[in-house]
């Protein structure tokens, strides 16, 4: 399985618990805003904690209270792509895209610099500053970022809200090639049941 999570967790006196099983392919967390998709990516990412529970992600177990494992963040070689981009504005995209890869392990690296920006086609964006971006053109960095630090996984945090139309239909089409070349399992987030009919192999409803 991609992903096998089974946790809990107590925020601000609101449970917020998940069970699902899901092969290989870009698992979406469906459902209303408030209903705790976030924190569920943030608990596979390792930046909150759960209370109690299991999570294995590409074969590996990353949290199991049981067991007592609890793999750090920077361990879980999770990339994360946020809903507003989050890019440096005092770096080019250029060193935007090499931060990423600064995190990696040279020995776990998969991809370079040019082949991320060849696929991504963002190559003729690397002496721009982040301001100058479009939200689309942003994003693609965001995802060159990601995939620059050799994730296993790849976490989308509703990548496209922010964007018009025009931009999220440019987006989907790179999720679609990240998910159908590159072959990471994808752990995304969204509440527009379009979008994720349209990019998702397996629905888990949230809320």
């Amino acid at each position: 399985m991609s992903f096998d999570l089974d946790i809990s967790v107590a925020l601000g006196g609101t449970r917020i618990a998940t069970t699902f099983s899901a092969g290989p392919g870009l698992t979406a967390l469906f459902g209303p805003s408030g209903a705790g998709k976030t924190t569920i990516l943030n608990m596979a990412a390792g930046l909150v904690r759960p209370d109690s529970g299991r999570i294995a992600i590409a074969g590996e177990t990353l949290f199991d209270t049981a067991a007592d494992i609890d793999r750090p963040p920077e361990a879980r070689r999770a990339g994360y792509v946020f809903q507003d981009g989050r890019l440096f504005p005092h770096r080019r995209v250029r060193a935007n895209l090499l931060y990423g890869e600064a995190l990696a392990d040279p020995a776990q690296r998969w991809i370079t610099l040019d082949e991320v920006t060849d696929f991504l086609g963002i190559a003729h964006l690397l002496d721009r500053w982040p301001r100058t971006l479009s939200g689309g053109e942003a994003q693609r960095v965001a995802i060159g970022r990601a995939l620059l630090s050799a994730p296993r996984f790849l976490l989308m945090d509703e990548p496209l809200s922010s964007l018009d139309a025009a931009r999220r239909e440019e987006i989907m089409l790179v999720i679609e090639r990240v998910r159908d070349t590159l072959g990471l399992p994808i752990l995304y987030v969204s509440h527009d049941r379009a979008e994720v009919e349209r990019l998702a192999t397996t629905i888990i409803a949230i809320g």
